[in-house]
């Protein structure tokens, strides 16, 4: 099934105040972007002393301006909130919001962080098997009257939600590893995102995650995939190209690695181009952090001369 193209950007939230975020929320809403994403991280990425915003938090007040685009987390792990408490938290932003909300989860991997709240950092797979519950506990939350569960990290007892998000809030589930994780997106996701440091292999993933969907008995067509990307973008090929060799040295290995060879950089055309190939492999939403220390600018290019395209 070819989905149409669908277009996110991440919002400013590390090392920048409230009016820049503000702005931009209210700009990338305005020029007809899908949907704004924030990073759900305690301590600022690579630095805990990198100021950031806690991420509900700042889409609770993103909620609250904005008319159209939809809101979400790349991505929220386990042991940082309740589930229950978060569920409740999520159908509050999602009134707020009329019906906006997207619950991108995963598995968490910045351990000073956990450490430094108070927050459990068991092994990986004790985080994998609390993914489960935390998707299975947000489910039933906004679809049941009252909900009992008890697991082997989370249990709720009768709990009650209301009122109940607008609509049942989409699933994402961030993250490459392909027996667990991709385990888990085939029995609870609506979407899998695949991260920007393994976007050449998105291809294979892709081909691992229908083989997991057919183990659980689960229409691949039904599932929706995603791309994290940076992407950057030039009035002609020799800007972008002076902005990729910048984006390369800042990004480094995380963000940036191989992004000349498999990334999303270039002119307009080329941009175009590239995305091309990415939904040519069976991507239809694409999570972009635009390079650019006002992103709003390059957001504005992306809009007028490639969005159109995919229209």
């Amino acid at each position: 099934m070819t989905r149409t193209a669908r277009f996110g950007v991440t919002l400013p939230q590390i090392k920048r105040g409230w009016p820049e975020a503000r702005d931009a929320a209210l700009e990338f809403d305005a020029l007809g972007y899908d949907s704004v994403w924030v990073c759900d991280h305690l301590y600022g990425v690579p630095l805990p002393s990198l100021p950031i915003f806690e991420a509900w938090s700042e889409l609770a007040a993103v909620a609250a301006i904005t008319q159209r685009v939809q809101l979400g987390t790349l991505v929220t792990p386990p042991f940082f909130r309740n589930p229950a408490v978060l569920a409740k938290q999520i159908a509050t932003i999602d009134q707020i919001s009329n019906g906006r909300t997207i619950v991108g989860l995963g598995a968490g991997w910045f351990e000073a962080e956990f450490k430094g709240y108070g927050c459990r950092f068991p092994s990986l797979g004790e985080r994998m098997r609390a993914l489960d519950e935390t998707a299975q506990i947000l489910k039933r939350m906004w679809s049941e009257e009252r909900v009992t569960f008890h697991g082997q990290h989370f249990s709720v007892e009768d709990v009650v939600c209301e009122p109940k998000p607008i609509r049942r809030p989409p699933l994402l589930i961030g993250g490459a590893g392909e027996r667990v994780l991709m385990g888990i997106v085939a029995r609870h996701a609506d979407i899998w995102n695949n991260l920007a440091v393994f976007q050449r292999h998105l291809g294979e993933k892709i081909e691992v995650l229908r083989r997991r969907c057919d183990e659980a008995d689960r229409d691949f067509d039904t599932l929706e995939v995603s791309q994290q990307c940076i992407v950057v973008i030039g009035e002609d090929e020799g800007t972008a190209r002076a902005g990729l060799e910048k984006a390369k040295k800042i990004y480094g290995g995380h963000m940036g690695a191989e992004l000349e060879e498999h990334g999303i950089w270039g002119s307009p055309d080329r941009v175009i181009e590239k995305i091309e190939q990415h939904r040519r492999m069976g991507c239809s939403l694409f999570c972009i952090e635009f390079f650019g220390r006002d992103t709003r600018i390059p957001a504005r290019l992306f809009a007028e001369k490639v969005m159109p395209a995919f229209q």
